[in-house]
């Protein structure tokens, strides 16, 4: 009888939990693995439906965004030292580092953070992340989920005196604002789900 393959060192977490670089330096871990509160947290495959919205989104808005930004699909953000989440799309500015080596993006380079909500991270998605990107000051955050089979786009926008979300807009059909860039986007081709 063999014996049971040894588990990699990263499945015991140290006693005072992960950093946010570790996730640079240990070996063999699973693609888009994200850090929550010094825990690693492992990503299911993604739906049709999720990976559309975002490819779809991502091409709209940087033929949107200003010359100096740039849109990015799944990198992490390092929040704080046990915080680096990876939105589903990011738009960052000017004083963001862009390059062949970057692993992550800091909070403060952040304009915009985007979830699209997947059934194995709704609480993430619509309750923790959304505190964590506030907390670390960027400015706007958008939810998208799936209704009736249609994308809707809940669009926040952070309050500087209580450092969290406020609702600015829920959008069905068409995702109109002027901040954080002049954005108008038809939301009914961002998903052309068929069946036979």
């Amino acid at each position: 009888m063999t014996p049971p393959p040894s588990l990699p060192d990263w499945v015991f977490p140290p006693p005072e939990g992960f950093v946010a670089e570790d996730l640079d330096h240990i070996p063999d871990l699973p693609a888009h693995t994200e850090l929550i509160d010094g825990s690693l947290v492992f990503v299911s495959p993604q739906r049709y439906f999720h990976q559309a919205v975002i490819r779809r989104l991502c091409n709209k808005l940087e033929d949107l965004a200003p010359a100096d930004h740039e849109v990015v699909q799944e990198m992490s953000v390092k929040l704080a030292p046990q915080q680096r989440p990876e939105p589903d799309l990011v738009v960052v500015g000017p004083d963001a580092v862009i390059g062949d080596d970057v692993s992550c993006f800091k909070g403060e380079d952040v304009v915009l953070a985007v979830e699209v909500v997947s059934p194995d991270s709704e609480v993430r998605d619509r309750k923790r992340k959304p505190v964590l990107y506030a907390e670390a000051g960027i400015p706007h955050f958008w939810l998208i989920e799936k209704i009736n089979g249609k994308p809707v786009v809940h669009v926040y926008e952070l309050d500087l005196v209580t450092k969290s979300y406020v609702v600015t807009g829920v959008h069905h059909d068409r995702l109109k604002v002027s901040v954080p860039f002049d954005i108008d986007i038809d939301l009914t081709t961002l998903n052309k789900s068929r069946t036979r």
